[in-house]
């Protein structure tokens, strides 16, 4: 593997050398970057000690967030496709009114 397919990132003043193509590097940075934030805000909180316990609950925050998120989406989608239907039934009513003049 070459150099540049790797990408070293710092998760909790660890290195971690993880093979990426080239144009999801920046996600893959951004991505570590987030979640070096969330165990070092678990880990500061002092309520979970031990990396692996830090690393999981910040996996399980982290699995909750999108989880919410995708629900929310999902909930939104629903919505407009009814909002979307109500619309077309009020177009239809409007030109069957319209014919029958």
């Amino acid at each position: 593997m070459t150099q540049s397919n790797t990408v070293t990132v710092h998760i909790l003043d660890k290195e971690y050398c993880i093979a990426c193509p080239q144009d999801e590097r920046a996600n893959l940075e951004s991505a570590a970057r987030y979640l070096d934030g969330k165990m070092r805000e678990i880990r500061t909180s002092g309520k979970v000690i031990g990396a692996d316990r830090v690393a999981v609950m910040a996996a399980l925050n982290i699995t909750h967030d999108l989880l919410h998120k995708q629900q929310r989406l999902d909930q939104d989608a629903s919505s407009t496709r009814q909002q979307v239907r109500d619309l077309l039934d009020r177009v239809d009513q409007a030109l069957a009114d319209d014919s029958a003049s």
